[in-house]
């Protein structure tokens, strides 16, 4: 058993149960870790964290109920809709200067043309929402239906439908997506699935690497945030996606902090020396 799962299990009574599901076509063991619910109780938000040992074909889950629950994923599909975007031509590479549109933003940041490298930097809304308009609903639903996207559903409005739904995914579901991503096992360019990988690079450490994007919706009450993302470690591929129930911006802060915690706790990130 890999170590991940061997050292960081304490005891019996620290994991309910270990059952087999379904995923695709594969069986993946599910491992359910209550101890680690302490991170979110001593944070005081309600939330979900999995991480996926793709080697093993193993899912480590907090709160395992909300896991399979789907939501809006906000600005973490950011990561599918580059991919799209590239696989459509909408933009050439991830340095093309795409415009905002001249309008006043909510973050002052979002004032500028910038390549989609920059704009997901800052996770850009009306930059990717200019890529959207040159997309469309109708290559969205086809590319959400090859990337196995979440529940594959766009609605009507093509500038929203991500940050406010009707698309929506579970945090299981994200790290499946992840995994292929990181892997280059999409039904994708290689190249163009290699660039995504690099536009989310948070950083690299003792020959390990972090990618990652957060994502934060308002439309529903309470508000959801994420993290998500994927370590490499050598051939080793760790995927994780945390989401949590906010209801202010100072809680919403905690999703980037907090998913790391559960790395540290998992002696995933930072990586030992």
């Amino acid at each position: 058993m890999p170590t991940l799962f061997r050292n960081s299990v304490p005891s019996a009574l620290s994991v309910a149960f270990v059952f087999w599901v379904t995923v695709g076509l594969q069986a993946a063991e599910r491992l359910e870790r209550p101890d680690l619910q302490q991170l979110f109780d001593r944070a005081g938000v309600t939330g979900t964290f999995v991480l996926l040992d793709v080697d093993a074909d193993r899912q480590l889950v907090v709160n395992a109920e909300r896991a399979d629950r789907r939501l809006y994923p906000a600005s973490t599909f950011k990561i599918a809709n580059s991919l799209i975007a590239l696989e459509t031509m909408a933009v050439a590479d991830e340095n093309e200067i795409i415009p905002f549109g001249g309008k006043p933003q909510p973050v002052k940041a979002w004032e500028s043309d910038m390549s989609m490298r920059d704009a997901i930097a800052v996770s850009n809304v009306p930059i990717y929402q200019e890529l959207a308009r040159r997309i469309g609903l109708e290559r969205y639903r086809q590319w959400l239906t090859t990337l196995e996207y979440g529940n594959r559903t766009t609605g009507d409005n093509v500038e929203n439908f991500w940050l406010v739904g009707p698309l929506a995914i579970s945090a299981i579901e994200q790290t499946e997506f992840l995994a292929r991503l990181a892997r280059q096992e999409l039904a994708a360019a290689t190249d163009h699935q290699l660039i995504v990988r690099d536009i989310i690079r948070v950083e690299t450490l003792n020959g390990s690497t972090l990618y990652a994007k957060s994502g934060w919706s308002t439309a529903p009450d309470p508000q959801i945030v994420w993290w998500v993302g994927w370590v490499e470690k050598g051939d080793r591929i760790l995927p994780f996606a945390m989401n949590l129930d906010v209801n202010t911006p100072a809680e919403a802060q905690l999703r980037e902090p907090l998913a790391r915690r559960f790395l540290e706790a998992l002696e995933i990130w930072p990586p030992a020396d």
